[in-house]
Order: C-alpha cells, then structure tokens, then sequence
C-alpha cells in the first residue's frame, strides 16, 4: 500500500506491506447498505499532515490494483475551502450495484468507488468533452479498464486539476467533502472564499442552507462547475446513503408528506420551490451539453460580453472575443439562464430564479439532449433533460415546450447575495482551462477580488 497526498505532485506519505489479511465476503446490498467488512488495518492521522486529499493505492499479489481516499481537515483554517464534490460521486457509483443512472435510488458511501474516479492516466484525453475526438479502438481500450462513468464524476477529472494550478500559483486552500458541508453549518465560518469545481452536480437541503446563508452574510462562492447543484439529494442512515429518486420522485417516500419539499428530484422542479439559479445565478434547465454528440461544439470558449470587467482584469479584450477556447473549457455540461438582447448584449431576463442583479459577462451555446440524441451507452430507461424539463417547467412534453429550453446557454456571471457575491463559470470543464494564461487570470482576478471583500 502507497499512502499519498495529491497536489501539484504525488506526496508519498507512507508505505507499508499487509500480509495475511485474507478476504471478506461482497454482500448482495453492497449498492444501499456499503460492504459491511471489519477492519483488516487503520492509518493514524498525523496531525502534522497537510489538509488534502489522500490517495491509498493498493496492489493485490496478483497485480490487481484498487485505490481509496480521504480528506484531511486543516487544524488552523485558511482562507479558501474546497468542497469535494463527494454525494455526486456516490451518484454516479456503480460498484457491485446501481448507480443512480442504472436504476438506483440509494447508495451507500460505504462501499469502494469504480476505477477512475480517483485515479487515471491524463484526465485531459480522456474527458468527455473530447471523446468523439479519439479512436474508437482508444475509448474501447481505456473503458476496459476504467468505469463507464468514470469520465462524469470523481476526483480525477476536475479537482484534481484545480489543486493542481493552485499549488503551483501559490494559492493556499483547504479541503472538505459534500459530507462535511451537509453534516456541519458552521464549516464556512472561517473562510473567505467557498470554491466548487467541475461536476458539482447533487445538493442536499443543509448543503444549499450553508452556503447560501454564508453568502448572505457576506462569504465569497465560486462555482467554477457545472450542472451545478441540478438534483436535490437527502443523506439517511446516519448519513452513510446518498438518496436520490429523479425521475421516480412519486416513488420518493416523502411525497405527500408534510417533507413534500425534500423530495429528490431536480431542484428547479416547482415541487422542491427552490431553483439552484437562486444559488448559483444559473441553471442546467437553461443551458445544456457542449462540444459533444448531438450538441454544439462552438469555439469551444466563452464570448466575452463586458470586457471591462473587474472579472477580466490584466486581459486586452473587446465585446465578443473568446476566451478558453484551445482547452475546449465550454465543454460536457453547463449551466445557463434566460437571456434577452439590451443594446445588443446578452444580459439575464431574470427568470426562473436567477437573480435580478445577475450580470453576464460571457455565453456559448449548449443544448440540452431529447430523449433519442442521448449517449450511447446510457440504459433504456434513459429520459432526455430536455423532455423533462418540458415536462415539469414547461407543462408538458410537446414540441413547443421543447422549443423553449432547448437551445441554451452556458453562461459566465456574477451576482451580489446579501453583504457577499457569487461568481460562476457555468461550465463543468473550467479546470481544464486553468493552464490558459486567460482562464487563470480570470480565476486569480475572482479569488483575490473575493478574499478582499468578506466582510466579517
């Protein structure tokens, strides 16, 4: 076993060899209850440790590997928290089960993630903004070893990539989990800047209640992610299960209770009276998937709509230039609102909860996906985002609906909350952007704005 922290570069932490420890049985609700094992063996925390993510990578005599990991809190907080985007993870896990996209409705974090949500060879080839590029032969080689799913959800794909340019930008952060900020209201406290990145995409109530109250109280949140915060989720069973219905929210044991609320469908359904656009200023239901099948590819970039910006600060730019463009950061999923033209320029028609002070600094197409321009591979059971959204914003599934909601946007923004600010790319794919020296002066111009204006 390799113990490491993952940043800029692998930290090895510690090495040890297990002998002896034999094996335990899988059970058959490993998806919903977790693996039930007794401890074959435990790590101390050194509290001299870095708060980071820690990597365990273990090797079976036979060659086989696994990996798992954990969070390390700091002792002394920073200024800056970044929040794993762990209940997303456990949506997408399939391990020995049901994912929530192969018929599941609960899953356990008490059982191993699939192979590549923590660990894979150059996450920038293998995205899934850049899939339809490659040699079939290619993307059929690397799914036999690493899960289907592994391109929509774990640390590999985005995080990473952000810690990644801010230890080697010299920006100082702190790591939680999806956990940690559902479970602890007070976990913002201490921080300046809260920052979300890549496929942020399942919020439980107490999450959004954390966040949204800390901005309000004068806290910066960055969303440098997509399809952000689009489902709401409940933790149960001491919090060790994801839950989860989506479409099957009648089968949600809360519907027509006095919980009705909390049921686990999409956030902007008139069910939960609660748009993630209130959050994030934007919303997947208005923006869509880009520089994929069956949707646009664009430039790739954002269309810079106020070049003046503070936001763009240190960048020569004029109306409609591009920026993020070579990376493809407009890319996979991406979150937008409704635009109307004023002298012009594309500004919020502040609708469908996204605020009226929302300023749009940058657009690019994107389109969500009817039922039959879905991805290959998904199950039969599959229902296009934009047949549900017809459904459930629109009134019903007919081709006018459609019409509404299917040609979106991602869309860059900021907003004021109550004494603090919201700043959002719109896009899962952002991090991948970090090493264009535009998308990084943008992300350093938002952090250090945001570290300046906490008020306490």
């Amino acid at each position: 076993m390799s113990l490491l922290r993952v940043g800029a570069s692998e930290e090895l932490v510690e090495q040890r060899q297990f002998d002896g420890l034999g094996s335990q049985l899988i059970p058959d609700d490993v998806a919903t209850d977790g693996c039930g094992w007794s401890p074959s063996s435990s790590i101390a925390i050194d509290p001299d440790w870095s708060t980071g993510f820690y990597l365990l990578r273990l090797e079976a005599p036979d060659g086989e590997t696994a990996e798992a990991f954990f969070v390390v809190q700091p002792t002394e907080p920073a200024d800056i928290l970044l929040v794993l985007s762990t209940s997303t993870w456990a949506a997408y896990n399939d391990w020995q089960g049901p994912s929530f996209y192969t018929g599941g409705h609960r899953s356990s974090q008490l059982r191993p993630l699939p192979k590549g949500f923590l660990d894979k060879p150059d996450p920038s080839r293998y995205r899934l903004a850049k899939f339809a590029d490659l040699p079939r032969d290619e993307v059929r080689e690397h799914f036999k070893t690493y899960s289907y799913w592994s391109g929509a959800a774990g640390w590999a794909n985005w995080e990473r990539l952000f810690v990644t340019w801010a230890e080697e930008n010299g920006v100082i952060i702190d790591y939680a989990t999806s956990l940690d900020l559902h479970q602890d209201p007070h976990l913002l406290d201490p921080y300046k800047v809260y920052v979300s990145v890549g496929h942020d995409e399942y919020w439980s109530a107490s999450m959004r209640d954390t966040v949204e109250q800390w901005v309000e109280a004068g806290g910066g949140a960055v969303f440098l992610s997509g399809n952000t915060s689009f489902w709401q989720i409940r933790y149960e069973d001491d919090a060790t299960q994801v839950v989860g219905y989506k479409l099957d929210f009648d089968q949600d044991p809360v519907m027509g209770t006095d919980a009705q609320r909390s049921v686990s469908t999409m956030w902007s359904d008139p069910l939960c009276e609660r748009p993630e656009s209130e959050m994030t200023g934007v919303s997947f239901t208005r923006g869509g998937y880009a520089h994929m099948r069956s949707a646009p590819y664009g430039s790739g970039g954002y269309s810079v709509w106020q070049p003046n910006h503070w936001a763009f600060e240190g960048l020569d730019l004029y109306p409609g230039d591009i920026v993020g463009a070579e990376p493809v950061v407009v890319g996979y999923e991406c979150d937008g609102c409704e635009l109307k033209l004023v002298d012009g320029l594309p500004v919020a028609a502040g609708t469908g909860g996204t605020p009226a002070n929302f300023e749009v600094l940058g657009t690019a197409p994107a389109h969500l996906w009817a039922t039959e321009e879905g991805a290959k591979g998904l199950p039969d059971s599959y229902v296009g985002e934009l047949n549900w959204v017809a459904e459930r914003l629109g009134g019903g599934d007919t081709p006018t609906n459609r019409a509404k909601f299917a040609n979106g946007n991602a869309v860059m923004g900021t907003f004021r909350r109550g004494r603090g600010q919201v700043f959002t790319v719109g896009c899962t794919d952002w991090a991948y952007g970090l090493v264009d020296p535009s998308c990084s002066r943008i992300t350093h111009n938002v952090l250090s704005r945001f570290l300046q204006s906490k008020v306490d």
